[in-house]
């Protein structure tokens, strides 16, 4: 993936020696590419800001499990945002559902319906049927599509075989192409369509 991710090796191990600043090089490397995953995911700009701490927290907490994939931490730090991500979404269901229940009167603000968080740069298909996927193959497509790692390199990350990835990166194509044609005047999103060898 390039130089500066070839150098994760080396400040990882510092950091795990206690030096603090080996890991802030760390965060200032990685945390835009990690916001701009987490804001695809959340589509709301304070919970991915929220999400891409809560992944910097979890990657020091859970140092003695963190695995470098071809001498980087970015994948690790993906696929820890996805799962913190779908996390948080269960948990403003859950929110949203125990909100709804509650009796309110017609002139009560409703936090749910105002549409005013999404960002022009997020596609609200895409972000959609990105929720029709599992844990895994939400992962992978992360992986391979929006940060552009080799299927090997996914694969890697996520305990997979090549083969595998590349079914379960196959299948995850054909459900979201679903959900995308299956939303009103939808056309195809090219960005599914892409896939490194």
């Amino acid at each position: 993936m390039g130089n500066i991710e070839s150098e994760d090796d080396g400040l990882w191990s510092r950091s795990l020696k206690g030096e603090g600043e080996a890991f802030g090089v760390l965060f200032d490397r990685h945390r835009d590419r990690v916001f701009r995953h987490a804001f695809r995911l959340a589509r709301d700009r304070h919970n991915a800001e929220d999400i891409m701490s809560t992944a910097f927290l979890e990657l020091w907490r859970r140092r003695g499990k963190v695995r470098l994939v071809e001498g980087s931490i970015l994948p690790w730090l993906l696929v820890t945002t996805t799962n913190i991500a779908r996390n948080s979404r269960r948990a403003a269901f859950r929110y949203s559902s125990l909100l709804r229940s509650l009796p309110r009167n017609d002139e009560a603000f409703d936090a749910t319906s105002d549409g005013s968080y999404m960002d022009d740069a997020v596609d609200i298909n895409v972000a959609l049927a990105l929720g029709t996927l599992n844990t895994t193959d939400l992962q992978l497509v992360s992986l391979v599509v929006f940060e552009e790692y080799t299927l090997s390199a996914a694969a890697a990350v996520l305990n997979l075989t090549r083969g595998a990835a590349k079914t379960r990166m196959h299948r995850a194509r054909l459900r979201m192409k679903a959900a995308i044609y299956g939303a009103a005047g939808a056309t195809p999103a090219t960005v599914v369509e892409r896939e490194r060898p």
